[in-house]
């Protein structure tokens, strides 16, 4: 076998990208998605791309934030592995699947070879989550009219609300920073996150019973690309009355009223209360995403 040359792209040569075949289907995906040339690398053999990933990151980043597009040639495990232990950035590794993709031989076979590639550099499975899309056909779900919302200008009282939710968390990457540093940890990631944003800070909620008792926070929010169900979380003392139910209506809502023409939004595949609240909600699944990691690397 033909030696291995691994280049960053830049705009000369980003046309090298697309030259791979595409069966996971990442160009659909990331349609709206606009990755930085210098963020791209491709690994050739012979001239030919065997192997290609895209760093990706917001506009205001100096370093990308996660790897969102990576696949390789059947046969090129070794290739995709040498991909990213090369790169210069060791950053989480998300794939961006269609939905039911086990269903499809072709399409399972190429996400076992990307997979078994990035195994080889020493990413493992985080967690499997499902995608959804809200769009005005799926009908806007009716208010349960249980709780009052109000937004809460002061972080400190979101932060506190995110450790006790989180103390009782389903969330992988929730219990991943728990793990690494504690509910803190996992709380200020959150915030970070929501800070990161470019939606307005106003948008929090905090709900509330008619007699006041505080029951969980809802944030609505915008990331690069799309209106999100940012987070839908109920304190733990208030659980096992359905109100995530009633948070994830009145994101809907909100969003909707702030002019969204469609909502994404995710849950991991185990969280099945949360995947129950998206499909009454009328959130269809569109896609599965596959998150890894790298086991002691905080990114």
């Amino acid at each position: 076998m033909t030696d291995l040359v691994i280049r960053t792209l830049d705009e000369s040569d980003a046309h090298l990208f697309d030259a791979l075949p595409d069966p996971l289907g990442a160009s659909e995906a990331h349609r709206t998605t606009h990755h930085r040339p210098e963020w791209k690398r491709v690994a050739l053999r012979d001239g030919k791309v065997v192997a290609r990933g895209a760093w990706w990151g917001g506009p205001d980043d100096s370093e990308p934030l996660n790897i969102n597009w990576f696949d390789v040639a059947e046969g090129e495990e070794e290739a995709g592995a040498e991909l990213l232990r090369s790169a210069p950035w060791q950053v989480d590794l998300e794939f961006n699947l269609p939905a039911g993709w086990r269903d499809h031989p072709a399409v399972r076979a190429a996400a076992d070879t990307t997979f078994a590639a990035a195994r080889k550099a020493g990413y493992e499975l985080l967690v499997e989550r499902c995608l959804y899309r809200w769009t005005p056909d799926c009908g806007l779900p009716e208010r349960p009219g249980r709780l009052v919302f109000e937004p809460e200008p002061d972080d400190a009282v979101f932060f506190d609300a995110l450790r006790r939710i989180h103390s009782v968390t389903l969330d992988a990457h929730a219990l991943k920073a728990i793990k690494e540093g504690g509910i803190d940890q996992a709380a200020q990631e959150e915030m970070d996150f929501f800070h990161w944003c470019p939606s307005p800070r106003e948008w929090w909620q905090i709900a509330r019973t008619p007699e006041g008792e505080p029951v969980g926070i809802h944030i609505p929010g915008r990331n690069q690309t799309a209106p999100i169900i940012g987070f839908i979380g109920v304190l733990p003392e208030q659980r096992g009355n359905g109100y995530a139910y009633d948070l994830l209506v009145e994101c809907t809502h909100f969003l909707v009223e702030q002019g969204a023409e469609f909502i994404s939004g995710a849950t991991d595949r185990g969280n099945f209360p949360m995947a129950a609240n998206f499909a009454k909600a009328g959130h269809p699944v569109v896609r599965e995403r596959i998150d890894f990691h790298i086991p002691g690397v905080t990114p």
